[in-house]
């Protein structure tokens, strides 16, 4: 996953968390972020498509954890943000006569679904609850 995504993801979700119900406006999320609003407003459409958020419209409105923070485990925000592979891919079409080149796009997935299911597997061990505990 090459972008900012999961990190933008779970500082929303953090945010929303230590909120503890209180309606959220894009606008104030995006200054703690230091984004623009309209990248804030795409995350919180992805994760409330996800079912991690909900969001009230209007003038008063803003956003809220639709579930508890301590259901919500890190792989699932991860999962749901993911786009790429972890650890890239290649941009260009290795020689198909070279020993290598022909075998190579093959074995780095095979690395790279690997390395990943590492990482989700530590994420699953974490909730936004206890990610949210760190923050005094």
């Amino acid at each position: 996953m090459n972008n900012a995504r999961f990190a933008i993801s779970l500082h929303i979700l953090t945010l929303l968390e230590k909120a503890k119900g209180e309606l959220l406006s894009s606008d104030y999320i995006a200054g703690s972020i230091n984004i623009n609003p309209v990248l804030v407003r795409k995350e919180l459409i992805n994760l409330r498509n996800q079912g991690f958020v909900e969001s009230k419209e209007g003038k008063n409105g803003g956003s809220f954890l639709s579930k508890s923070a301590d259901s919500i485990t890190l792989d699932q925000v991860y999962t749901a943000v993911r786009q790429n592979n972890l650890l890239g891919t290649s941009k260009n079409d290795p020689n198909p006569h070279c020993p290598v080149g022909k075998q190579i796009n093959h074995h780095l997935n095979a690395l790279y679904d690997s390395t990943e299911q590492v990482l989700i597997q530590e994420l699953a061990k974490k909730t936004l609850a206890d990610f949210s505990k760190q923050f005094i």
